[in-house]
């Protein structure tokens, strides 16, 4: 089955992150209403593993997966387990070749939250489930599969 087996979690969102993206809680800040505050996964380097909160599109609020949020939006997140598959955020790198085959492994990259495939991270949370052959022109969803680690 495909029914979510992860955690869902919401929350207010620092900056102006799009859906797909990893988002951490942001640290030394109080929840609002119960909820912690979530802003991009900035942890001091590429690949460092932490807790995988990626963030939602606003379907409630008739948005799409393309729509970015506004800092201090509602935010909603949702937190997979192993196996479970989303679409994410590449990001486009300037000046790499930026095709993607199926099991090509990501990492999280710092300061952006979106993934990036690079061998030098010790955590690669995602791989590929979906080909693209043409190189990336912008940050694009892509179809990935939560491996856990």
């Amino acid at each position: 089955e495909d029914r979510p087996k992860g955690v869902f979690l919401e929350g207010p969102i620092t900056g102006t992150p799009s859906p797909g993206t990893v988002m951490m809680l942001t640290a030394a800040t109080e929840p609002t209403l119960g909820r912690f505050n979530w802003s991009v996964y900035d942890v001091s380097s590429d690949g460092i593993p932490a807790i995988i909160a990626v963030l939602l599109e606003k379907e409630q609020e008739t948005k799409i997966a393309t729509d970015a949020y506004a800092s201090g939006d509602w935010g909603y997140l949702y937190c997979p387990i192993a196996g479970e598959k989303m679409n994410m955020l590449i990001q486009n790198p300037s000046g790499t070749a930026d095709s993607y085959a199926i099991g090509d492994a990501l990492m999280v990259d710092d300061g952006t939250g979106t993934l990036i495939k690079d061998s030098s991270g010790s955590s690669k949370p995602f791989v590929v489930i979906e080909t693209k052959a043409a190189f990336l022109t912008a940050d694009t969803l892509l179809g990935c599969m939560y491996t856990g680690h």
